[in-house]
This record gives C-alpha cells, structure tokens and sequence, in this order.
C-alpha cells in the first residue's frame, strides 16, 4: 500500500496494487476506484485511469469507481420507499438525481479492513438521511484476483432501515490502448433494453432488442456506431453468477464479464472522445419509479450481494 495523494478537504488516499498470476491491478481508497489494469505482456493499461487524485475529484469522478447507494438515474430526483417519497439531490439537468449526487460513495474516502498481495477489502460507513437516503448504511467492496487473470468484485450492503440499493462498479475499458475503441466488438446476453427520454431516464418500456442494439451474437461496435448508454435487461431477479458479456479488442484481446446482477448499463464514453466502453453490472435503474421494474429495496437486517467477475484472455 502507497501514498497515492491528498483530496482538496486534506484526506490521504492510498493505492493498493494486488498482484496474481498474469494480471496486476491497482486500487484507490478514494472511491474505491479500480484505478489500473495490467496484464502481462500487454503494454498499455486495459482500463481509463490516472495519476492524478484531483482528476478523480473533478471530470474522472466516475471513472473505476464504486457508485452507491444508487447508481444511474431516478427520475425528478425523487423515488418512492414503502409510504413516503424520498427526496434527493437534483444534480443532472437540474432535474433529476445521478450516482446518489455528492452523497455517492464514488467521492469518498474507504477505509481498508484488509489488504494482501491478491485481495483487499475496503468499506464505508452511510450516515442515516445523508443525500435524502436513509439508513445507517454499510457497504464493502471485497476486490480477489485468480490466477491466471480475473478479477472479481463482491459488494456487500446492509441498513438498519429500509432503504434504496443498486451498487455498481463503473469502470471504462479500451482493451487496444487506442484512442478510442474502434475495431473493439461486443456480445452482450440480454433479450430487451430500457428505452430512454432525452434526459436518459427509462420510459418504463421494456423492449425486446433488434438492430444496432441486438448484440446476441458479438458484433463490431464504433463510436455513434450505435449511440451506446443503455440499460441491457439480463433478467429479473439476481442470479447465481454466469457470463453476461464479452469485449473483444482489434488485438484479439478479450474480456469477459459475469455477474449476478440482473442488469448491464454500457455506456461509450462520448464526453471523452469515445475512448473506452463503460460496463456497469447493476439492478434495473429508476426502479421505483416503475412499478413494473423489479424493485431495488434493502430492508432494514436484510444483507445484498453484488458480485461481478472481469476475465481478461489473449485471442
């Protein structure tokens, strides 16, 4: 573990480098941020990251982080919990409320429980009510590395009040090293998608995929070819952990994702020039505002486990 920096309010971030068969990855306590990833005899890093803590704190908020208490969008900023309405903070468009606002777990400092040469478990305590969510909130980010080269992610939540929970990691991959992902493919194993609004909120339509969006069978994928920040529907419920995606660079290099979570949003980058893809396991997003979706309620005792897998392989 090493000094990694000082955030703008004075609080010392270190960088954990765990290190198993042919993969390295590195580790932030801010924002539990998955910050690089080498694999042997690659020569660039396969995932968006930077040297610079300040960077994290402003334009690369997102980048590699853990987003909780609520990830993506809830319409309005407002969400319904049992017979109330909670109230958040409206910080997209003004309108509505995106990765919890500056209560997001993404802009804080984690404190290490544990760290070794191949796993390290970080965690972070949510005060009752902080950004209009309630609970006394726990959450754990356990990162494993196996040889020979995969990464798995378990996320493990509890409140003593109900509560809203859908945690991701939010991590962008570019498995070339290029300038953005042209030549990169994509597969991805989901049979519907969420339509959007021009705010990129769901409609509550759940629509079979077809056309630029049906990636069933892997297919080649460049920027605005298709426009990509969509919500792939998996399944309805959370599922023993199986395989959901694969990218595969120009090189031959290929990553595969799995996890337990019902849901994918993948996102291309646009606001940096395309460089790399967004994969977020999670539960369906805005869901309580979607009577139809399935619902992302953590009672009060109750424990949620969010596991999702990276397997990185040579074509």
């Amino acid at each position: 573990m090493a000094h990694f920096g000082t955030t703008a309010s004075g609080q010392a971030v270190e960088k954990i480098t765990l290190q198993n068969g042919d993969l390295q990855v590195a580790i932030l306590t801010w924002g539990a941020v998955v910050q690089s990833v080498r694999l042997a005899g690659v020569l660039h890093d396969l995932t968006l990251g930077s040297e610079n803590l300040a960077d994290y704190e402003g334009d690369l908020r997102y980048h590699g982080s853990i987003i909780a208490p609520v990830v993506n969008r809830l319409t309005n900023a407002r969400a319904p919990l049992g017979d109330r309405t909670l109230t958040l903070e409206a910080n997209f468009n003004g309108t509505h409320c995106l990765h919890s606002g500056a209560a997001g777990t993404h802009l804080k400092v984690w404190n290490v429980v544990r760290a070794s040469e191949t796993d390290c478990l970080l965690a972070l305590d949510l005060a009752d009510g902080e950004g209009g969510f309630p609970g006394n909130r726990r959450i754990e980010a356990l990162f494993q590395l196996t040889a020979p080269a995969s990464l798995r992610l378990t996320i493990t939540s509890t409140t003593d009040a109900d509560t809203l929970l859908n945690a991701t990691n939010h991590s962008y991959w570019n498995l070339d090293g290029s300038a953005d992902f042209s030549g990169h493919s994509l597969q991805i194993s989901a049979d519907s998608y969420l339509p959007t609004t021009p705010d990129f909120t769901p409609t509550g339509e759940i629509r079979p995929v077809s056309g630029m969006l049906d990636f069933r069978k892997i297919k080649a994928v460049s920027p605005q070819n298709p426009d990509l920040d969509n919500c792939f529907c998996l399944s309805t419920t959370p599922s023993p952990l199986r395989d959901v995606l694969v990218l595969q660079g120009r090189s031959g290099l290929m990553l595969t994702v799995a996890t337990t979570e019902p849901a994918v949003q993948v996102y291309d980058c646009r606001q940096d020039h395309f460089k790399a893809i967004a994969i977020e396991a999670q539960r369906w997003p805005d869901a309580p505002n979607h009577p139809g979706f399935p619902p992302i309620t953590l009672a009060a005792g109750e424990t949620l486990q969010q596991v999702t897998e990276w397997r990185f392989a040579r074509g």
